[in-house]
């Protein structure tokens, strides 16, 4: 039998602070306090040899509960779809009208913060609407 793992999920990106922060405002995560010796991040940013400085940061959820995100910058943009991408979970329990009001109200906060509006697939009769969208570097995620 397996014992269940912790696990983090990671971002490539482009600027790493900016994309977190992006994150902290979708899922309600935080930013971990700076390694100990360091007042701030930013100063802590400092005592890196240039070549490293901004070239991550993490954000994890405040309960303990979810992942971890880590975010690393990578010299390459975003060029093809997510093979992997993060559905966030807002319209859970919730059917019909009631669940695709509440994914549209969720979508038009998270354009407000920089994300896009990719398509809102509607409910059939296999499965309940979902909205696509981007985050503020391209990568997709779903509003479900």
């Amino acid at each position: 039998m397996s014992s269940i793992k912790q696990f983090q999920v990671t971002f490539d990106c482009a600027a790493p602070e900016r994309v977190a922060r992006f994150w902290c405002e979708v899922l309600g995560y935080v930013v971990p306090p700076p390694p100990e010796g360091f007042a701030t991040w930013d100063d802590f940013t400092r005592s890196l040899p240039p070549e490293h400085q901004d070239s991550s940061f993490v954000c994890s959820d405040p309960t303990g509960v979810g992942p971890r995100l880590y975010f690393q910058r990578v010299p390459e943009g975003k060029v093809v779809k997510n093979r992997v991408h993060l559905c966030v979970r807002v319209g859970t329990g919730l059917v019909g009208n009631e669940r695709l009001a509440t994914l549209e109200a969720e979508c038009a906060r998270l354009i407000a913060l920089g994300a896009a509006h990719e398509r809102t697939l509607y409910a059939d009769e296999e499965n309940e609407s979902c909205i696509v969208m981007q985050d503020i570097e391209g990568n997709e995620f779903c509003l479900d």
